[in-house]
């Protein structure tokens, strides 16, 4: 794949995955921009790499630049597997959402540990004649969403631990009689992208945390505005330097290797159910990066 023979090069120790109005991580030294082809297509844009806080990351704009891919046009496999290709073995998402507690308030940051995903777009590597089923009873990984909470709290932020994060198609927002059917069904925060992301990065075997920043009450607060672009973006920018903030202080104190801190390594064993000798070498071969520790050439 064309520009592909670069990336022994670029590995990185983790990934950023920017939503709305987050395009850019500032602090980042070395920078370098690193276009990828995957066996899933081009990614949402170039992966912008470089050293922050002593760490090799790379970050990449799911919306691409200029905000133009929507949330069911994002092409999530080739972005996770972009990561992959660079080794990533910790991937943070950055990303906008609604909140559907009273609790938690517009420019408070949310992370969640649960999704209820309502989203019908590809979400897996896997078909094509293979079959896997990956665990996915606890969706992100605990390590790294707890040093992001951390964080946030040592820097005297209003963060959340913890939460269900429904997950929508969109670009629609959510109708009233649907935001306040997720409100019974206990969920806290609404958005459009992370649920997909967190099962592709438990089948790529990558470490997944989100990080919510709210920007609005959805609409189901009589009290307040309903939620519109206009409310979204003029909230980001008051906390998205909040959001940069939180991930240089977590870099700072997360450890160089993930070890045994988690399963999310782990993650492929004993899930394949399809016989080795019958899965079609073509689909081996798409797959390598993710099924070379269990499979034999």
């Amino acid at each position: 794949m064309e520009g592909n023979e670069k990336i022994k090069d670029h590995k990185v120790d983790l990934g950023i995955l920017g939503g709305t109005g987050l395009y850019e991580i500032e602090g980042l030294t070395d920078i370098k921009e690193i276009p990828l082809e995957t066996p899933f297509g081009a990614p949402s844009e170039v992966y912008i790499l470089g050293e922050l806080e002593g760490k090799r990351v790379a970050f990449l704009s799911r919306h691409g630049q200029g905000h133009r891919i929507l949330p069911s046009e994002i092409n999530y496999r080739a972005n996770i597997y972009g990561f992959k290709m660079l080794e990533a073995e910790r991937v943070i998402s950055v990303s906008a959402v609604g909140s559907l507690k009273e609790e938690i308030k517009p420019q408070d940051i949310v992370f969640a540990d649960q999704f209820f995903d309502r989203t019908r777009r590809k979400n897996t590597f896997f078909g094509e004649g293979i079959a896997a089923h990956i665990s996915f009873a606890d969706p992100v990984c605990p390590s790294l969403s707890e040093v992001l909470y951390t964080a946030g709290k040592d820097l005297g932020l209003r963060v959340h631990k913890g939460g269900t994060y429904i997950c929508i198609d969109g670009p629609a927002f959510s109708a009233r009689a649907e935001s306040n059917i997720y409100r019974s069904w206990g969920c806290h925060v609404i958005g459009m992208t992370s649920a997909t992301e967190a099962k592709l990065c438990r089948e790529a075997e990558i470490c997944y945390a989100t990080m919510n920043l709210v920007s609005d009450y959805d609409v189901w607060h009589v009290e307040e505005e309903p939620v519109s672009v206009e409310i979204i973006l003029e909230n980001l920018r008051q906390n998205i330097h909040q959001a940069k903030a939180i991930i240089k202080k977590a870099l700072s104190i997360l450890p160089e290797q993930r070890e045994d801190q988690c399963e999310c390594g782990l993650a492929m064993e004993n899930i394949v159910v399809t016989k080795p000798e019958l899965i079609p070498g073509e689909t081996k071969e798409k797959l390598r990066l993710i099924l070379k520790k269990y499979l034999k050439s």
